[in-house]
């Protein structure tokens, strides 16, 4: 009664708590068909896709990954909602976008896959007190009824910020920065695993993920984000990672 549910986007009043309002909603971007089954993007037309359902740049370079989905594109009200969760403690905004991810991702959710977020390292999560991707990840495991292992993967060395970055020095600063918990190398062999995070830009920390997942017996990786990057330039000035 003191607090009715209001719009996560603009503040407007709706009716159900963790939901944005009819007008937000018309502008979010949801990703449908067509779209690159390796990073998610959307296409214009079925004709831009390749027989294996990839884009000309995935197949001339594959991810690390297998399959990738994302909820939205990466503009306007989605662009706010992932900032705003990633920088601005609207951790609310993570329930509804998992809600969107495990709409997306029901091909690659399949029957005891792992979910597993893209960690942070411990002096950044010491700074923001919590980890977007693993809130994500939590929320999706929840609604898709698999498990969620938050401390998988491990950042052993703090990174730049990669936002004005290229995309091999993106890749270049990755490199061996993300491995894999020695403890849990039992639970990934021979599994499925989902990795989540909150935004797939060129893809350099997934691919450090899905390399550190793979090299420990990984059966398959997929990656499950809540907004992709409508396209790939080789520098995304504006574009957090």
């Amino acid at each position: 009664m003191l607090y009715p549910p209001a719009c996560l986007h603009c503040g407007a009043e709706v009716v159900q708590h963790g939901t944005v309002c009819a007008t937000c909603f018309l502008h979010l971007q949801s990703v449908v068909a067509p779209y690159c089954q390796a990073c998610a993007v959307p296409q214009v037309s079925v004709e831009m896709l390749g027989a294996d359902g990839l884009c000309p740049a995935c197949e001339r370079h594959h991810p690390a990954w297998g399959k990738a989905r994302a909820a939205f594109v990466y503009e306007s009200v989605a662009r706010e909602l992932i900032l705003k969760l990633k920088y601005a403690d609207r951790i609310d905004n993570a329930s509804f976008l998992a809600q969107h991810m495990v709409r997306i991702g029901q091909d690659i959710l399949v029957e005891d896959a792992l979910v597993v977020p893209v960690p942070v390292h411990r002096w950044r999560l010491f700074r923001r007190r919590y980890n977007q991707a693993a809130l994500l990840a939590h929320g999706v495991a929840k609604l898709a009824g698999l498990r969620c292992q938050p401390d998988m993967l491990v950042r052993v060395r703090p990174t730049a910020p990669l936002a004005a970055f290229s995309r091999q020095a993106r890749q270049d600063e990755m490199a061996q920065a993300i491995t894999l918990r020695a403890a849990r190398k039992p639970m990934v062999c021979g599994r499925d695993i989902v990795v989540v995070d909150d935004l797939l830009t060129t893809g350099a920390t997934a691919t450090a993920c899905a390399n550190a997942l793979l090299h420990a017996g990984a059966r398959s990786v997929s990656l499950l984000v809540a907004g992709v990057v409508p396209a790939r330039p080789d520098v995304d000035m504006d574009m957090p990672t």
